[in-house]
């Protein structure tokens, strides 16, 4: 059986003994990935001082040595995917 290593679009869940974390994950790099707990949409205003994004979204950061605490759930085929 093969180690498990997440990439960009699966839905992982992190299994810590405290606050466990549930997610997609959103940016993957050598050095950690992030995975996203939460999003909402930004207000008008908001908007219009950084229209370069219209959503606001909390990441949470997971380090390589933790990657084997990752259970993988199921991939989306991209970020704009509704649920």
């Amino acid at each position: 059986m093969s180690k498990y290593t997440p990439e960009v679009n699966d839905y992982v869940l992190w299994e810590r003994e405290k606050f466990p974390v549930e997610g997609w994950v959103y940016f993957k790099d050598s050095s950690y990935i992030t995975i996203e707990i939460g999003v909402r949409c930004k207000d008008e205003e908001d908007i219009q001082n950084c229209p370069i994004h219209h959503k606001t979204r909390c990441l949470v950061v997971c380090y390589p040595e933790y990657w084997n605490q990752l259970k993988y759930v199921k991939t989306r085929n991209c970020i704009y995917e509704e649920k």
